[in-house]
Parts: structure tokens; sequence; C-alpha cells
């Protein structure tokens, strides 16, 4: 076990997490028009809620469209910091993706090998999937076996935060928020310490995006007046027609 170079990781938090994620933000905020994005929207979900203004519809339509993919997005680049930190640490590796399915992480401490499925937070699929991701520990911990031979191999659904008040489930162990970066770093606190660089680098960024955000808004404000506005109120007949109408 190697010790962590917090100067190293912060740097690349802020190099391979805030900068990809926000770079991704505006390239989608730059490009996201009205008259695309609607069309792809719940227009009865917006009447459900009382929608009265063009700009209150732009902006529920637009902050829909950005929340759709962001966690996705930044599931993946942290996904991606739970590797690095622990190949630094553990000189774990990312599981091969033709090899392994539902693994995503393979590391050894303590004389044992664990094989990690890493997920954003604790209620992230249904049953199946569940079983899915249960099948594809066994077949992993077969390959581990014959390659390795006699050694304990621990499955894990890995998640980045939440909490499971029961880990021990058959066949893997649920671990969620701080245990999790305790296990793939040997650090009690790190699920705390990557707050802070977080913090700093999206402040840096977070500028930039607000004054697009707020030009964009004003953008589709008028495209909403333009495009469903009849005696200055908000025609909900247009609505439903430009989304769903032959």
């Amino acid at each position: 076990m190697k010790k962590l170079d917090y100067q190293k990781l912060n740097t690349f938090i802020a190099s391979d997490v805030i900068q990809p994620f926000y770079k991704i933000r505006l390239s989608r905020l730059t490009g996201v028009k009205l008259s695309d994005v609607i069309k792809r929207k719940n227009p009865y979900l917006f009447k459900a809620k009382n929608i009265e203004t063009a700009g209150d519809l732009a902006k529920n339509i637009l902050d829909a469209f950005l929340s759709s993919q962001e966690e996705t997005i930044f599931g993946d680049l942290m996904e991606n910091l739970a590797v690095n930190i622990c190949r630094k640490v553990f000189s774990g590796k990312k599981a091969e993706e033709g090899k392994y399915r539902s693994v995503d992480l393979i590391f050894e401490r303590d004389k044992k090998v664990y094989i990690v499925g890493i997920k954003s937070g604790p209620n992230w699929g249904n049953s199946d999937q569940v079983n899915t991701m249960k099948k594809n520990f066994i077949k992993a911990k077969k390959i581990i076996k014959a390659e390795r031979g006699k050694i304990e191999i621990i499955a894990i659904n890995g998640c980045m935060y939440g909490r499971d008040n029961q880990p021990h489930k058959p066949g893997y162990r649920k671990i969620c928020g701080q245990p999790f970066w305790e296990l793939i770093s040997g650090d009690n606190d790190l699920y705390k310490k990557i707050i802070q660089p977080l913090d700093k680098e999206a402040k840096k960024r977070d500028e930039t995006f607000k004054r697009l955000y707020a030009k964009k808004i004003n953008e589709m404000t008028k495209d909403v007046v333009r495009l469903f506005y009849t005696k200055n109120d908000l025609d909900w007949n247009k609505i439903v027609d430009y989304v769903s109408k032959k």
C-alpha cells in the first residue's frame, strides 16, 4: 500500500474531472436549440407544473435538457477518479471491457483480490440488472481463479455516494459512500477530502457557464414567444401540436 499524494490528486481532479465536465456542459449548452429539445420533453409535465410564462417554460426545458445526462457524465468521470486513486495506492487496474462485465476495477489488498463494479449511488438498477451483475461477478471470479489459483476474491458493488445498511448481499458486498472510498484508498476521510478540490475548481469555471446559461435562457424565451404565444399567453395547443402532431 502506497500513500496518496494529495497534491497530485487535486491536480487530477482539476484536469480530469472538473475541466472535462464543464467542457461537456458548455458544449451542450452552446449547441442546444428550443426547436430540437422541446420535441424530446413531456409537454404534459410542464403543464402540470402550471407554467404560465415564456421565461419559466424556457428555463424548465433547458434545465431538464442539461440535467438529463449530467449525472451519467459526471459519474463516468468520478469512476475514472476512483480507478486512478486505487492505481496509485494498491496498483489497481481498470477491468478489461472485453474480458469482464459489470466489473470496473480489480485490485489486491490484504492478500485478497477485490473485483468492483462502480456505480454513482445505491439506487442504480432494478432486480434484473442486479442479477446480471451477480452472474457477471461469478464469471469474473472463475477467470481470476483460473489465472491466480487459490486466492480469496471479494465482489463489491461500490457506490460513490449514499448508504446501505445491509452491505452483505448474496454473492457480493454493497459498499457505499465513505466505506467505498476507504476501500480503494486506505484513507478514512477521502470521501470528504475530494470535495475541497471539486469546490475550488468548479468556482473557477462556473461564472463562464452562468453567463452562457443566461444568454441561452433569453434566446429560448424569445423562441417560446415566437412559436407558442397567442394573445400574450402560452398556447398549450400549439405546444402539444409541435411536440406530438404528425
